[in-house]
């Protein structure tokens, strides 16, 4: 009894645990846009903390946050907003844009060019029971943590709590996503997101509970957001793939090209079935044609032969009879008669020209096309949302022009490895690294994204400051430099990227 208890145990935790569960590294990454913005008021020449709520970023200078947080700066000039970022040294200045209490929004727009690392939006509709996590700044952890009003300005990481998306409830006054990530004041404003990071509703409020029932929360609904920020025509990122983990799509992958190499070993093996049959076939034909060419032969020299020994017979007959020109023709007659006799006897084809005589048919079995030159100039390439990992963006088409040697757009050069081109972009501004290999015998475009923290990022940049980064006219060494260059910025990634896209690209005017 107790052995097939812990059976059903075991069962019952690998069942669970086989869910899909949020991937740190895309928390972290989620958690670059998440701000805390803080509300003061000045009075005089003091200033006095009023309250914060969190917020998230949906372009570089915009955060979404709830109305309610901000709610108290409304027709007081006396309180202003800041808006502390999760990393670096600096908080912001921030305004209110669009405002609207009606479904619980507001949106802010940071000064003196400030810029904080956006985060998308899940279009998608959440699914019941989905992993979802909380990001933001609860007050009640900053008092734990004994931290003062100064604290609350320096840049600091949110707190994540983890909890699933619960049955398909929402508030009566505007679409909301009842989950149970625990909250607490302070979390206002921040995101829910999915387990790939992306922005699935904000956090508005919860539950009242009298201490002894379980408690839920609302967050207000991308349906929502994305309405109230059209309204307010700001442009942001938005994102409806569905949440793939890395080691799905290599497993899914690695499936694909088993299949395909399986195809290929199939039908390769049906061509040599299909050459083995062709060439008996063959043989037997050339077999046949020799046998009957050596039998015309025999009786083309036994005709000859025939009227060879008429020919010498009638020019016997004439030299009997005096008849000296007409039996001398008669012998030059037979004796060219029995001469042609003796080569066709002698040119008859043998048995050991058959081999000379097959003639196959060609049966080739397909194999991968290894014509690169294919795949050059200008290309359309287009995502593949079945082999990719979309996070934070994903164009459905790029435009690649290719050049052979790995030139790319007629100035960016790409390494040389093996039959694939890869290069590593580390950008000076926007937060993260980007792999972007191409095969040009398949038409393969990928693009491996990492959503790195400022410290993370930096590194980076300063390994990729030590490179001379070579362009597509830099000589011989070019490929020897860059793959330098890309070996060292390597070293400092992650194992995974937080972002896969494949593109299959095709010739542009096609």
């Amino acid at each position: 009894m107790r052995h097939l208890l812990l059976v059903i145990v075991l069962a019952f935790a690998a069942l669970t645990s086989s869910s899909a569960r949020a991937d740190p590294a895309d928390i972290a990454a989620a958690s670059r846009g998440v701000v805390r913005v803080v509300l003061v008021a000045r009075d005089g020449g003091q200033v006095f903390y009023v309250g914060h709520g969190s917020g998230v970023a949906i372009a570089p200078d915009l955060i979404l946050t709830n109305a309610h947080v901000v709610e108290p700066v409304q027709g007081d000039e006396s309180i202003i907003i800041g808006v502390v970022p999760s990393e670096g040294a600096k908080s912001y200045g921030a305004q209110v844009i669009a405002y609207s209490p009606g479904n619980d929004l507001a949106l802010l727009k940071l000064s003196g060019g400030a810029r904080v690392t956006p985060d998308a939006i899940y279009t998608g509709a959440p699914s019941d029971g989905m992993d979802v996590v909380a990001i933001g700044y609860p007050s009640t952890v900053d008092k734990a943590q004994g931290l003062q009003v100064e604290d609350l300005i320096r840049p600091q990481a949110p707190v994540k709590t983890r909890g699933s998306v619960s049955g398909g409830r929402s508030a009566r006054q505007f679409d909301t996503i009842l989950h149970t990530a625990p909250l607490g004041a302070g979390n206002s404003g921040g995101p829910l997101v999915d387990a790939c990071g992306r922005v699935l509703g904000i956090n508005s409020f919860g539950s009242v509970s009298d201490g002894n029932d379980a408690e839920f929360f609302f967050a207000v609904s991308a349906r929502e957001i994305t309405g109230f920020l059209r309204k307010a025509k700001v442009k942001f990122q938005t994102n409806a793939a569905p949440c793939r983990s890395v080691a799905e799509l290599t497993a899914a992958e690695e499936e694909r090209q088993a299949a395909a190499k399986a195809r290929i070993d199939r039908e390769e093996r049906q061509a040599a079935v299909m050459r083995a049959e062709a060439e008996a076939a063959a043989r037997h034909k050339a077999e046949l044609d020799v046998i009957s060419d050596r039998e015309d032969g025999m009786a083309l020299a036994g005709l000859l032969l025939a009227l060879a020994v008429v020919g010498a017979g009638a020019g016997g007959l004439f030299f009997s009879r005096g008849r000296k020109y007409p039996a001398i023709a008669g012998g030059v007659i037979g004796g060219g008669l029995l001469l042609g006799a003796v080569l066709v006897y002698l040119g008859r084809p043998s048995m050991g020209d058959i081999d000379d005589r097959i003639d196959l048919p060609k049966i080739t079995a397909p194999k991968a096309d290894t014509a690169a030159s294919s795949m050059t100039g200008k290309l359309i390439c287009r995502l593949q949302p079945d082999r990719s990992r979309v996070t934070v963006s994903g164009e459905n088409e790029i435009p690649l022009e290719w050049v052979a040697g790995g030139c790319v757009n007629g100035r960016t050069q790409y390494g040389e490895n093996g039959n694939v081109y890869t290069r590593i972009f580390v950008p000076n501004v926007d937060s993260s690294v980007s792999r972007n290999s191409y095969d040009p015998a398949s038409g393969e475009y990928r693009v491996e994204r990492y959503l790195l923290g400022l410290d993370a990022m930096e590194r980076a940049r300063s390994v990729r400051r030590k490179f001379d980064v070579p362009s597509c006219d830099a000589g011989d060494d070019a490929q020897q430099r860059l793959g330098k260059m890309q070996n060292a910025i390597d070293a400092v990634l992650p194992a995974q990227p937080n972002e896969l896209l494949v593109y299959d690209c095709e010739k542009a005017d096609g």
